[in-house]
């Protein structure tokens, strides 16, 4: 029940920052990739269910459901759903056009993979204390070549900093899980990857502080210009001025 409890745990925990970092958008264009850490949280409410099938403490209809929701998510969906975050939030430029190039890479992968998993079923089984997700129609080396290159990759690529480790971060995760225990590579990477999500937080209120400097900047600015163009009209036309002034003050 030990491992039940903690994705259940870190699902709750990951929901209140993933709810507090959509709260610090400033644009459309950030929506997907502040809702990455939400994602994450349901990801892993959804492998305590798992966790809990494994225990027969649900029925087998409810755990098949329950791992089939997990693998299109994490075998599946996040291959075209990383670079398009990326996508989204990138300046025009070079950056944009690769990781564009990762985008539609990811959505063929992303559709190869959600056709294989839906057709050849999924066995999830318990491997030194680790959940293994097998599935030969998804186990090649060219699937797992082209799933580090459009998650991590577009990561990487990205202009800011703050994205870029966030790659480097999920990238050596990957790594370490893949060398460590590569039958939980599924499990134990989005395990991490939700937990590292949480630092997206301090991400969007980097950008949001931002955001506000640059709205407080412009409205100085704005008022500057529209007292200097009083001012201008106010010296041209005085009599018009001091009637509109006295009509207010009535």
């Amino acid at each position: 029940m030990f491992f039940a409890i903690l994705n259940f745990t870190l699902s709750g925990a990951i929901f209140i920052v993933g709810i507090m970092t959509l709260r610090k958008v400033s644009s459309p264009n950030e929506v997907v990739f502040a809702s990455l850490p939400l994602f994450f949280s349901l990801h892993q409410f959804t492998q305590g269910f798992v966790w809990l099938g494994m225990y027969h403490l649900i029925g087998t209809r409810a755990l098949h459901m329950a791992e089939n929701i997990f693998v299109f998510y994490a075998q599946g969906l996040l291959q075209f759903l990383v670079p398009l975050a990326i996508w989204l939030l990138q300046p025009t430029g070079m950056r944009k056009h690769l990781i564009a190039f990762l985008m539609y890479l990811g959505a063929f992968l992303t559709a190869y993979s959600l056709w294989k998993l839906s057709i050849v079923p999924t066995h999830v089984s318990i491997v030194d204390g680790v959940l293994a997700y097998e599935n030969p129609a998804t186990e090649h080396f060219w699937l797992a070549v082209g799933y580090i290159i459009t998650t991590c990759g577009a990561l990487i690529l990205s202009s800011s900093i703050a994205i870029q480790l966030f790659g480097w971060l999920n990238l050596l995760g990957l790594t370490v899980v893949y060398l460590v225990k590569p039958y939980g590579f599924t499990s134990l990477w989005c395990l991490y990857a939700a937990g590292v999500s949480i630092l997206l937080y301090f991400y969007f209120v980097e950008r949001r502080i931002r955001f506000l400097q640059d709205i407080r900047e412009k409205e100085h600015g704005l008022n500057e210009t529209l007292s200097k163009e009083l001012a201008r009209l106010e010296h041209y036309y005085p009599d018009l001025a001091k009637t509109i002034k006295q009509s207010i003050s009535e």
